[in-house]
């Protein structure tokens, strides 16, 4: 499923390939994109780049054109070199971009994509849930002080909130997904259900320090200049054999990998997430009496 790392990949291959480009061609199966296009046309305009924003992607046309878009659970970006065949059928297809020079043509294409939005500047910053999100983990401009700060702002104003959700709200921290919500909670040691009363500052240090560098770790550039769209499957332990790569995501029923109980999973939150825990290695701990 994409997160903030797949989604961080997506928009930096997609730069190498068609970034400072002009556009060829464009076709779409959305109307409202097509509209758009009939009253703007992208044919002609210069790619000026692409980036990621938590898990959204946004493609810059010059004239003051944005692309914005977002996976949910299927969507995911292609590169296609012209006249290659799509790995999957055009009836998923949402979005195409022709884009190149001569010599470095690229096809993007963007397959099953629930949200897709055309924006200009303007209405990006006042129509959108883009410029509400938290501080992306995988920015330049991240830290592990800014992250800790944002997570004890929303304690303070949501004591009973569950940390676990708090993890996905992309409002408080952007990038994270289901799958690295249960591996910084289980590296952090914290129990996923505890309120965040319970959360100390160094739990939360913990947990941040641990997102950034998994997410980090999920995102490392390939050598050379070939375009990468994806380094293989996504990563959390040293292990390097696939079904040992995640210490407790999807192992419901397994041995913990650290002391050997057995690892859980319950429905959590209002969107009935999936949550994986090793009770062992993530104790419970009670809110104080003086907080209840």
């Amino acid at each position: 499923m994409p997160e903030g790392d797949t989604i961080y990949r997506a928009a930096r291959a997609l730069q190498r390939a068609i970034g400072g480009k002009a556009v060829t061609g464009f076709e779409t199966g959305l109307a409202k994109l097509a509209r758009v296009n009939d009253d703007s046309p992208l044919v002609g305009r210069i790619v000026e780049k692409v980036e990621s924003r938590g898990k959204w992607l946004l493609i810059y046309f010059s004239g003051d054109l944005i692309l914005v878009t977002h996976m949910l659970m299927s969507g995911s970006w292609h590169l296609y070199r012209p006249g290659e065949r799509w790995r999957m059928g055009r009836s998923r297809m949402r979005v195409v971009i022709r884009a190149g020079d001569g010599d470095g043509d690229w096809e993007a294409v963007a397959f099953n994509v629930p949200i897709a939005e055309f924006h200009t500047a303007r209405s990006l910053e006042r129509n959108t849930q883009i410029p509400k999100l938290g501080p992306d983990i995988l920015a330049a401009e991240f830290t592990v002080a800014g992250g800790v700060a944002r997570l004890a702002a929303y304690g303070r104003e949501h004591p009973d909130a569950e940390i676990a959700v708090v993890l996905l709200n992309q409002r408080v921290l952007a990038g994270l997904g289901n799958v690295y919500k249960s591996e910084v909670a289980f590296a952090a040691g914290v129990n996923p259900f505890r309120a965040m009363r319970t959360i100390t500052p160094k739990d939360m240090e913990t947990m941040v320090d641990f997102a950034q560098r998994y997410m980090k770790a999920n995102v490392v550039d390939g050598k050379g200049d070939g375009i990468v769209t994806y380094s293989g499957n996504r990563r959390t332990t040293h292990a390097m054999n696939r079904e040992e790569r995640l210490w407790v995501y999807r192992r419901q029923g397994q041995e913990c990998r650290r002391c050997g109980a057995t690892v859980m999973m319950r429905k959590q939150g209002e969107q009935a997430r999936s949550t994986y825990w090793c009770p062992a290695c993530q104790p419970w701990i009670e809110p104080a009496l003086e907080d209840q």
